[in-house]
C-alpha cells in the first residue's frame, strides 16, 4: 500500500512539474534571458543546514526551475542545427488538464521521449508567431508523435499558486484539437534529466536518512549492527594492497555509516579504493556472527512436515531434482550461465556459497558514463576479491545509452541479446506482430537488474522507469565523481532507498555544470558532497599519490590540500623523463607570453589567443622532433578553458600535420580531460589583457584539474600580468619564480626553440651522484639543482631573470 502511495506521488510530482514548465511563455523567458540576471524573485541562497523539508525545498525547487528557464533559453552549439518541422494533427485528447494531440511529422526521429518542444501555427523565424505554447514529447511510434501540452493560465516562475493569462498559448487550443490541422514543432531541449531530479528533490522527505541531509552533522553514526567485519584472508589483501588512507575510508565504509565522504585529489588511488570498497562491503558480515563463531543466528521456524509434504514442495520447487536441471540445457557462453560473461581472463565466475547470508546489492554511479565505464573496465580486468581472497567476477550490468565499447560485455542491451539468443528461435510471427519480443525484452532486463550484484548506472539514468520495475531496492549506492553533480541529482539514485551511501570525489577539482547565472550565483551548483564538507561532516581524504612528479604535485598540494599529499614510492624516479635534460621541458614550467593577444570570435562568447597557438605549435614541434615517442596522443596533450581555442589548436595541427593530426596530440578543454592523465599536458591560458579580467579562468577547481593532468611534464602558456590578478595564479607565478621554472619568451618564438637557447637551458648529470641533475650556465660550468627544479641556493644564485611566469588554468567551456 505504501509504495502504490508513493508511486503515486510521484506520478502527481512530474504532473506538477510538468504543468509549470509547459505554461511558461517561450518569447519572455528568452527576453529575461537577454538581460542575464544574476538574482530573481524568490530565490534564496544554498545553505550547509536547514530545519525542515519545507525550507529544504524552498531553497533548492526554484534554483533548479531557473535552471530549466536556463536550458531553454541556451543557444544551442555551432554543430548541431535547430529544425523546424511542419506536422499535422491526426488526433486530439485530454487527461488530468492536458491536452494530449497525436502529430504526424516528417523527421520524427530527430525528436526523443521527453523532448520539449515548441508548437505554433507559423514557423518561429523573424516574426514572433501569434500562437505557440510548449509541448513533451509523451512517447514516439513511427512517424507520429503523442504531445502534451498545457494552455491553460501561465504559472509565474515556478510558483504554483501565482498564474497570468496567455494569449499565444491560449491561440493554440483550436489548432491542436483540430484533425488534420497543420502547425509547427521545434526541438528544444530535453528535460529528461531536470525532471528526475525535480522528481527526486521531492522524494526527500521519504529517505530513510532525510534528516542527515537536512542537517549534516559530525556525530559518528553508526549503525545498531555495529561495525562490519571482514573474514582474515580479504582483510589481509587489502591491508597489503591499500596505503593508509584508502585503508582509513575503507573501514570507514565498514563501521556502517549511513554516509561516508571519500575525497581523492587527483592521482590518488580513487578507482583503487572504490574496488577495495566493493570487495569489503560485499563480504563483509556483522559482529554479532564472529562473536557467535561464525555461526548464523538462529531462526525461528514452524511446526516440521510430514516427508510426503515436504517431498511434494521439493518436487515443485526443484523439478529437476527427477529429471534435468533446465539450466543444464543452456551451454555457458562466455559465462557462468550465458548471460553474464566474465572478462575473458581466467577468473572465476560468482558463485554464492550457501552459507553467506549477508549478500548486498551495490549501485554505482557518476555523472559522466566516462567515470563509470572506467570502474566497470578495472572490475572486468581485475575482478574483485571474496571472503577467502580470491579473484572473481561478479554479476554486473551496465545500464545506460552509452556504454564504452570496452564494457559492451556487461552492457544491458548486449547481455539482452544473449538471453534472446539462448531463447526458443521458433517464434511464431503473430507473437512478434502483437509485440512479444518486446515484452520478452521488458522481463529481461528486469531480471537481469535483479540478478546483478552491482549495477552501473550514471545519476540520471538511475531515475529511469527501468529501476522503477526493480523487486527489491539497493543496500548500498556509491557515486563517484560526486562533487561533480549538482545536489538534485545525486538524490536521484538515493529516491528508491538504500541503507549506506559513499560520495567518493574531489570538491577542489570541477564542479557542477550550472547554466543559469541565478542558479550559479546562490550556491545551485554546490554538490551534497561539498555542502556536507562545509557543515563539518568527516571526510576521509586519499593523500598518496601515483601519478605526478614531485615538482607538478607541489604546488596543488600546497595551494588546494594544505600540503598534505605525499608521493607513492619511487614516484620521482618513475616520472623521470630525457627531455628533462632541457630545463624548459622540466616537470613544471611556465612561459610568459608578454606579447600575446587574446581576442574573441565573432558572435562568439568564447575567447583565442592566436599567439600561444603559434607558441605552442612550435613548442611542440621541436619537442617531438627531438623526442619522436611523444608523437602520439596517449602521450601529449594539448589542454585549455575555451572551446573556441581548443577549435583554434586543431585547426592549426590538422593544416600543419594534416587529417590524422588527432593521433599525434589529444586537444581538448580541462572538462574534457576530467579523470584523465597524460605523460605531457601542455597548457594554454589564453587570457591576455591590461585589465587582469580572466573570465571562468579565475576558477581555481579547473586551475587544479589542468594542472594535474601530466605525470612527467606540465608546461603552461599564459599573460603572468594577466594572471597575477587572481590570487591562486598569483600563488603559483610566484611558485615558478622561486623555482625558476618561468621562462619570458618575446617573439618570434622559433628563437626560443633554436639549438643555441636550448643549450644554454641542458642539464647535465651530476658526477657525484648521477640520480641529482645539473644545470649549465652560460659558462658551461655544471650548477647543482634542487629536486623543485630550481638551482640550489646554497650553490648558486641565478636571481630573478624577470622570467615572470603567469599559469592559468582550464575553464573547460565559455565564460
Amino acid at each position: 500500500m505504501a509504495v502504490d502511495t508513493h508511486k503515486h506521488e510521484k506520478e502527481a510530482c512530474i504532473l506538477q512539474f510538468y504543468k509549470i514548465v509547459l505554461s511558461w511563455d517561450y518569447n519572455l523567458i528568452l527576453e529575461e534571458a537577454q538581460r542575464q540576471p544574476k538574482r530573481a524573485l524568490g530565490v534564496k541562497k544554498v545553505k550547509n543546514t536547514y530545519k525542515n523539508v519545507e525550507e529544504y525545498l524552498g531553497t533548492f525547487e526554484p534554483l533548479l526551475f531557473e535552471e530549466v528557464k536556463a536550458n531553454i533559453a541556451r543557444d544551442i552549439d555551432e554543430d548541431e542545427e535547430r529544425v523546424c518541422q511542419e506536422a499535422m494533427v491526426a488526433e486530439c485528447g485530454e487527461v488530468n488538464g492536458f491536452h494530449m494531440p497525436m502529430i504526424i511529422c516528417s523527421e520524427p526521429e530527430k525528436v526523443s521521449e521527453n523532448d520539449l518542444l515548441l508548437v505554433s501555427n507559423k514557423k518561429f523565424e523573424g516574426k514572433i508567431p501569434t500562437a505557440y505554447a510548449f509541448a513533451l514529447v509523451e512517447h514516439r511510434q513511427q512517424d507520429k508523435l503523442r504531445l502534451r501540452l498545457f494552455l491553460g493560465n501561465e504559472v509565474i516562475g515556478y510558483n504554483k499558486d501565482k498564474t497570468k493569462s496567455s494569449q499565444r498559448r491560449f491561440s493554440m487550443l483550436p489548432i491542436v484539437c483540430e484533425v488534420k490541422k497543420i502547425l509547427f514543432v521545434q526541438k528544444i531541449c530535453s528535460l529528461s534529466t531536470i525532471v528526475r531530479e525535480y522528481v527526486a528533490l521531492q522524494s526527500i522527505r521519504y529517505l530513510p536518512f532525510k534528516d542527515l541531509i537536512l542537517e549534516p552533522s559530525d556525530v559518528d553514526i553508526i549503525s545498531k549492527d555495529g561495525a562490519w567485519k571482514l573474514a582474515k584472508p580479504l582483510m589481509d589483501f587489502i591491508e597489503s594492497n591499500h596505503n593508509k588512507s584508502q585503508l582509513k575510508a575503507i573501514n570507514e565504509g565498514l563501521s556502517r555509516k549511513p554516509f561516508v565522504l571519500i575525497q581523492g585529489p587527483p592521482g590518488t588511488g580513487k578507482t583503487q579504493t572504490i574496488l577495495g570498497l566493493l570487495s569489503a562491503i560485499l563480504h563483509a558480515t556483522p559482529p554479532r556472527v564472529h562473536s557467535n563463531g561464525g555461526k548464523q543466528v538462529g531462526v525461528k521456524r514452524g511446526p516440521e512436515l510430514p516427508i510426503q509434504e515436504k517431498c511434494s514442495h521439493w518436487d515443485k520447487a526443484s523439478p529437476w531434482l527427477s529429471g534435468i536441471n533446465p539450466r543444464d540445457l543452456i551451454m555457458p557462453v562466455d559465462g557462468d550461465d550465458g548471460f553474464f560473461p566474465t572478462s575473458g581472463n581466467e577468473m572465476k565466475p560468482e558463485v554464492v556459497n550457501s552459507s553467506r547470508k549477508y549478500r548486498v546489492r551495490v549501485l554505482v554511479c557518476a555523472p559522466s558514463n566516462s567515470a563509470l565505464d572506467e570502474i566497470v573496465l578495472r572490475i572486468l580486468s581485475t575482478g574483485i576479491r571474496d571472503e577467502t581472497d580470491h579473484a572473481y567476477s561478479p554479476k554486473i550490468v551496465r545500464v545506460g545509452l552509452k556504454a564504452h565499447h570496452s564494457v559492451q560485455a556487461v552492457s544491458m542491451d548486449y547481455l539482452v541479446e544473449q538471453k534472446l539468443a539462448g531463447m526458443d528461435s521458433q517464434v511464431g510471427d503473430k507473437q512478434k506482430q502483437q509485440g512479444g519480443i518486446s515484452k520478452d525484452k521488458d522481463s529481461m532486463r528486469a531480471s537481469i537488474l535483479d540478478e546483478a550484484v552491482i549495477v552501473f548506472s550514471t545519476l540520471s539514468f538511475s531515475g529511469s522507469t527501468l529501476f522503477s520495475k526493480l523487486n527489491r531496492s539497493f543496500d548500498v549506492v556509491i557515486i563517484d565523481e560526486a562533487a561533480q553533480a549538482v545536489e538534485s541529482a545525486t538524490l536521484i539514485p538515493l529516491a528508491s532507498g538504500c541503507k549506506q551511501v559513499f560520495l567518493v570525489g574531489d570538491p577542489v577539482q570541477l564542479p557542477a555544470t550550472v547554466i543559469s547565472p541565478v542558479a550559479e550565483n546562490f550556491g545551485y551548483g554546490m554538490s551534497l558532497f561539498k555542502r556536507f564538507q562545509q557543515a563539518g561532516y568527516p571526510v576521509q581524504m586519499l593523500k598518496t599519490q601515483y601519478r605526478m612528479n614531485p615538482e607538478i604535485r607541489s604546488f596543488p598540494s600546497k595551494e588546494f590540500y594544505e600540503d598534505s599529499l605525499e608521493d607513492g614510492p619511487d614516484i620521482e624516479n618513475q616520472t623521470r623523463r630525457p627531455w628533462h635534460n632541457f630545463r624548459c621541458y622540466g616537470p613544471f614550467c611556465f612561459f610568459d607570453l608578454h606579447e600575446g593577444e587574446e581576442s574573441q570570435p565573432s558572435g562568439s562568447g568564447s575567447h583565442v589567443n592566436a599567439d600561444e597557438v603559434d607558441f605552442v605549435l612550435d613548442m611542440y614541434s621541436k619537442l617531438v622532433s627531438s623526442y619522436p615517442e611523444l608523437k602520439a596522443s596517449s602521450r601529449l596533450a594539448i589542454i585549455s578553458p575555451y572551446r573556441h581555442q581548443v577549435k583554434l589548436f586543431r585547426e592549426k595541427f590538422r593544416s600543419t600535420f594534416g587529417v590524422q593530426s588527432d593521433k599525434l596530440v589529444d586537444i581538448n578543454t580541462v572538462d574534457g580531460f576530467q579523470g584523465r592523465e597524460k605523460d605531457v599536458a601542455i597548457f594554454s591560458c589564453v587570457r591576455a589583457n591590461d585589465t587582469q579580467a580572466i573570465g571562468f579562468v579565475k576558477d581555481y577547481r579547473r586551475m587544479n584539474v589542468g594542472i594535474t593532468r601530466a605525470r612527467s611534464s606540465v608546461l603552461v602558456v599564459g599573460s603572468a600580468s594577466t594572471l597575477r590578478g587572481d590570487d591562486h595564479w598569483k600563488n603559483l607565478i610566484e611558485n615558478a619564480e622561486k623555482r625558476n621554472v618561468l621562462f619570458k619568451v618575446s617573439k618570434p618564438y622559433a628563437d626560443f626553440f633554436s639549438e643555441a637557447s636550448l643549450e644554454s637551458m641542458r642539464v647535465v648529470a651530476n658526477p657525484e651522484s648521477p640520480a641529482a641533475p645539473m644545470e649549465v650556465d652560460d659558462n658551461e660550468n655544471a650548477l647543482p639543482i634542487d629536486i623543485n627544479g630550481g638551482v640550489d641556493p646554497g650553490e648558486a644564485d641565478w636571481g630573478g631573470d624577470d622570467d615572470d611566469g603567469g599559469f592559468d588554468e582550464d575553464g573547460g567551456g565559455d565564460d
